[in-house]
């Protein structure tokens, strides 16, 4: 299908005049139920791991700096960059080494994720001072529905917003962008378009022009796929989707389409969660806890691939027991050195569990039954996830031969946990997680990163 017939199919356009006013009677962006009133801000700190390492280090201030993985555990990559740094071209993601070869004064320092994770939480101590609706969306994001609060602060969301970010930089040294709009998708929109320290308003008088002009790329969950899919019905920018037939994005996306459709409309009326209901469940409860790494060295022996699969199954056992919880279903993810490729492997136990004996051993049986481990398929990173979740507290039904010794398991992972709540992760290991030396330093745990909360769940 040629690209100007899939336009003429896909979107419903006044000649002259890009995308109508109207869709199918209704005033695009205006429906019915919607409510235009609110006032949600999306707060987006620049550059947030090189600028909480400037504030923390003066002299790093105004230099090019990248927050950057170990190479000689080739996690050498780009985390964050600072903006003399993406001046010269750097970019995240890519390699230390590339970023180098295009930055020769580049100051590179390793990531301290437990400053970082202070840092936001000092931000959303103020985002909380405004509201007490705030969703964080990974460290460095939060949105922040002010439209009960907002005539305690003078009604006006804008001066809120510069009010906001102003105390971020005074107080914490790091700038932020702010989006002001009526939903979450907009406000997003509206931090993104504007960096860095900037505050940028998304109305109903100026959302067809700012929004829908833009690529259909810019909009929230349009990864390169999507957009790709798009292209090929001749759907290039937010205004064109939001008019597109939904009976055509229905067929090329699904359900998802349409709901696209609604946010490029400026229809989404998602509430901003509470950070608590968003940590404990309430809102938006947990799906799946995993941890994944890329080991320091290519995978081939099968004492190095169960060190690995214990030292990730002890993180995620941990993390299910902090947030009591169980998992019934578990993971193993693989990513081959040749190729790169990935793949996974999961099943499903009869009775839900935290044990992080009976994870580690499920997910090693699915990997040893997946892989030849004979050096003929090296390994590059693993992964391992549980899912299928339920409080910890809820009933189980008991088998018939009742099993003492797991109880006693049960009760050392508990006084484990204790310890190394006082004295670190690291203070009580599994021998077989010492099989492998170059694994003896890592604490997956602690190292854990914070991902966006999944707008789907």
């Amino acid at each position: 299908m040629e690209r100007g017939e899939g336009r003429r199919r896909g979107v419903t356009a006044v000649e002259g005049r890009g995308v109508p006013e109207t869709f199918g009677g209704r005033a695009i962006g205006s429906p019915e139920g919607a409510d235009m009133h609110r006032a949600i801000l999306h707060s987006d700190m620049n550059a947030f791991y090189a600028s909480v390492e400037q504030a923390e280090r003066p002299e790093l201030r105004g230099v090019p700096l990248v927050v950057g993985g170990r190479e000689e555990t080739r996690h050498g990559i780009v985390l964050a960059k600072s903006a003399r740094a993406k001046e010269a071209g750097v970019k995240t993601g890519e390699a230390l080494w590339e970023a180098r070869a295009k930055c020769p004064g580049l100051v590179t320092v390793p990531p301290r994720y437990d400053v970082y994770r202070r840092y936001s939480e000092l931000a959303r101590r103020i985002y909380c001072q405004y509201t007490d609706l705030v969703e964080p969306f990974g460290l460095d994001e939060c949105w922040l529905d002010l439209t009960g609060s907002l005539p305690l602060s003078g009604g006006d969301a804008l001066r809120v917003a510069a009010e906001i970010s102003g105390r971020v930089k005074a107080e914490l040294g790091c700038t932020v962008s702010i989006g002001v709009s009526w939903n979450k998708v907009f406000a997003k929109f509206g931090s993104d378009l504007r960096k860095p320290d900037a505050v940028t308003a998304i109305t109903p008088e100026n959302y067809r022009r700012l929004v829908w002009d833009a690529p259909v790329g810019d909009l929230l969950y349009v990864g390169p796929a999507t957009r790709a899919k798009l292209h090929s019905s001749g759907i290039d920018r937010i205004g064109e989707l939001a008019c597109a037939s939904p009976e055509l994005l229905r067929r090329r996306l699904g359900k998802v389409g349409l709901v696209l459709r609604a946010f490029a409309r400026g229809e989404d009326s998602t509430p901003v969660s509470p950070s608590d209901a968003v940590r404990d469940g309430g809102g938006r409860p947990i799906k799946s806890v995993g941890n994944g790494l890329t080991c320091p060295h290519d995978i081939d022996r099968p004492e190095d691939a169960k060190a690995l699969v214990y030292l990730l199954a002890e993180s995620v056992a941990q993390r299910l027991r902090e947030a009591r919880l169980r998992a019934f279903t578990v993971a193993v993810g693989v990513r081959d050195a040749r190729d790169l490729a990935s793949y996974g492997r999961q099943t499903t136990l009869p009775r839900a569990t935290s044990a992080t004996g009976l994870i580690a051993r499920t997910a090693w049986g699915l990997l040893a039954a997946s892989e030849p481990l004979d050096g003929s398929h090296p390994l590059r990173g693993l992964h391992v996830r549980a899912s299928n979740l339920e409080p910890s507290d809820a009933p189980q039904q008991l088998d018939l031969g009742f099993d003492a010794r797991q109880r006693v398991l049960d009760g050392l992972d508990e006084a484990i946990d204790g310890l190394r709540r006082r004295f670190g992760n690291a203070c009580v290991r599994r021998g077989v997680e010492l099989l492998d030396e170059s694994l003896i330093d890592v604490d997956v745990k602690r190292d854990n990163t914070v991902h966006p909360v999944g707008w789907f769940g």
